[in-house]
């Protein structure tokens, strides 16, 4: 087992949603309670966060610059230079109570974003998937808290979880239309504390997962054998994502939501950005293609 170290001390809400973004050398993330994007570069160690309109759930890079963001209830295209949002679609109007949750783009450039009740958990939210011609499809029902979405290198493997349920899910996928089919489980963590959460796929195929109040994050072969643990030094470790020189750093959000004053004050690094060099080295997500 290993221990992640603080990267960057930025006392995040609720930090998720982290990725490497090749074309400017960042370290991106947001934080979804505290309406801001981060982002963090680590040769100059220099970090800053922009204040958003409303929560940004998971966000990626555009093809042609600037991000395709999913906010709670609604996709669209924001320019961090101007500020400019532009809306692509709403996000289950007809349901007060869902919104936009964990999400990233496909090896071709789709974007497939996920969403959660966080009203009573029923199982009644989907995962759409965004082409790059700006149409939606529903690509699965029945969810309750959409997580782990992350893709095999060769773009023929979907990885999904829907949190209380405790396993993390591999779907064949079908690069040509963009449908994953025929689930089955990868890895059960049913037996272990903590529920899985965001993840990252390394160039070696192995998932990567934060275990939210698990302290920890797991590696995952295609397999489903367990083969790394790294210990992060907070209870709710959230997202995780290679970046850095050659993608040899495991960075990890964090998050402070729902902790009490008490458990603040025993946990100081709640809500920081982690850091971990675990001998392979990751995968940069495509860019969205539209």
């Amino acid at each position: 087992m290993g221990r992640a170290e603080i990267a960057l001390d930025c006392h995040n809400l609720h930090g998720e949603g982290v990725f490497w973004n090749d074309r400017d050398g960042r370290l991106w993330w947001t934080d979804i309670h505290g309406k801001k994007l981060w982002w963090f570069d680590p040769e100059s160690k220099q970090s800053a966060s922009m204040g958003m309109p409303d929560r940004v759930c998971c966000f990626a890079p555009r093809r042609s610059g600037g991000f395709i963001v999913a906010f709670a209830k609604s996709v669209a295209f924001f320019d961090p230079d101007s500020g400019l949002v532009s809306e692509l679609c709403k996000f289950e109007p007809d349901q007060s109570t869902t919104r936009l949750n964990d999400g990233r783009t496909d090896r071709q450039g789709r974007f497939i974003a996920g969403g959660m009740n966080e009203g009573s958990g029923a199982p009644t939210s989907t995962v759409i998937r965004v082409d790059p011609d700006g149409s939606t499809r529903t690509i699965i029902s029945g969810v309750s808290c959409a997580n782990s979405t992350c893709f095999s290198p060769d773009g023929r493997s979907m990885y999904f979880a829907d949190s209380p349920a405790r396993e993390i899910w591999a779907y064949d996928y079908d690069a040509k239309t963009g449908v994953p089919s025929n689930r089955r489980i990868l890895a059960d963590l049913k037996g272990d504390s903590g529920v899985p959460d965001g993840s990252c796929v390394d160039a070696e195929g192995a998932v990567w997962n934060a275990v939210w109040e698990g302290r920890r994050v797991i590696r995952i072969l295609p397999n489903g054998s367990i083969d790394q643990v790294i210990e992060v030094p907070t209870l709710k470790p959230t997202c995780c994502a290679f970046g850095g020189a050659e993608l040899a750093t495991l960075y990890i959000t964090s998050s402070r939501l729902g902790s009490t004053p008490e458990q603040l004050a025993g946990e100081p690094s709640a809500g920081s950005l982690f850091a971990f060099k675990p001998g392979v080295r990751g995968l940069s997500d495509a860019p969205f293609a539209g």
